[in-house]
């Protein structure tokens, strides 16, 4: 493993990611990645739907850098709505297990006003480290 999980004591495990992540390596980072298509279109207008494609577009860009899933350290999601988010809780965490598997990088969310791809509901930015 590439990293080391930080979990300090006492304090509760967080659900589906960590509090901190010590980790050394070839960094690979990806820009704000959306749920498009190669043609850059969105197939799917529901959060569920995006946010599997986005994860599917992180992990080829992770691989084309030699990253896997694994070597995933940070993510930080946008979301343009937190209720639609929560309520697709159950559909984002089948997506996420499908995709990345048993991988819990420190994350945030953050609901923002709107993204630059008008039809995107999430983007993503991600940070893996590849072990020395």
């Amino acid at each position: 493993m590439s990293h080391e999980v930080l979990q300090p004591d006492g304090w509760p495990r967080p659900k589906g990611y960590a509090n901190g992540v010590a980790a050394s390596g070839r960094l690979v980072f990806t820009a704000g990645v959306v749920g498009w298509n190669t043609e850059e279109l969105f197939e799917y207008d529901d959060m569920a739907g995006q946010f599997r494609q986005t994860l599917e577009n992180t992990k080829a860009i992770l691989v084309k850098g030699g990253a896997t899933p694994d070597h995933i350290v940070r993510m930080t999601c946008y979301v343009t709505d937190k209720r639609e988010y929560l309520d697709s809780a159950k559909e984002i965490g089948a997506a996420w297990r499908d995709v990345l598997g048993r991988v819990f990088p420190c994350m945030a969310l953050v609901e923002v006003t709107a993204l630059v791809e008008d039809k995107a509901k999430i983007e993503i930015e991600t940070t893996a480290v590849i072990p020395e």
